[in-house]
């Protein structure tokens, strides 16, 4: 009788140990954001406006004829060149003409999501990096990171 009666308080002991115990929580209200002036980081990535990616473009082209030319990924950074067959060459800081085909890198797939003669700008910047490939392609531009993909203003839905 003796032994149960200690098993039993033995047991009713550990139950209200293990019961009773409690996490504190802190109230909402104490916490303080240290940083809420600093620009959060979110899932969006940034995109430029209009008038902010024609002012730091070195060439803006408009064309409804653009294509996928090659693609790499696999080893390294993924990139495309797209082809531009034929176009507007809307403003350039360093050339007046350019010859058609033309080609552009980028590191990022963009999604032309047009009509079928709907015209896009095509907002690109000095090639940076990639020497082998822009020898052996002859490649000069790159696609403006940040810059958005637009439907040219007279044609916009």
């Amino acid at each position: 009788m003796k032994n149960f009666t200690f098993y039993i308080l033995l047991a009713f002991l550990l139950f209200s140990v293990l019961s009773c115990e409690k996490e504190y929580q802190r109230p909402r209200k104490y916490e303080i954001d240290l940083f809420k002036n600093e620009k959060r980081d979110t899932a969006q990535a940034y995109v430029m406006s209009e008038d902010e990616a024609y002012g730091i473009s070195d060439m803006v082209v408009a064309s409804s004829d653009i294509s996928v030319s090659d693609s790499s990924s696999g080893r390294g950074k993924a990139f495309y060149i797209y082809s531009i067959n034929s176009g507007d060459l809307l403003f350039s800081k360093r050339d007046s003409v350019i010859p058609y085909p033309f080609q552009f890198l980028s590191t990022q797939r963009l999604d032309f999501k047009k009509e079928k003669n709907d015209s896009v700008y095509v907002f690109l910047e000095k090639l940076k990096g990639y020497k082998s490939i822009a020898e052996m392609k002859q490649i000069k531009y790159q696609w403006l990171k940040g810059a958005p993909v637009y439907l040219l203003d007279n044609e916009k839905k």
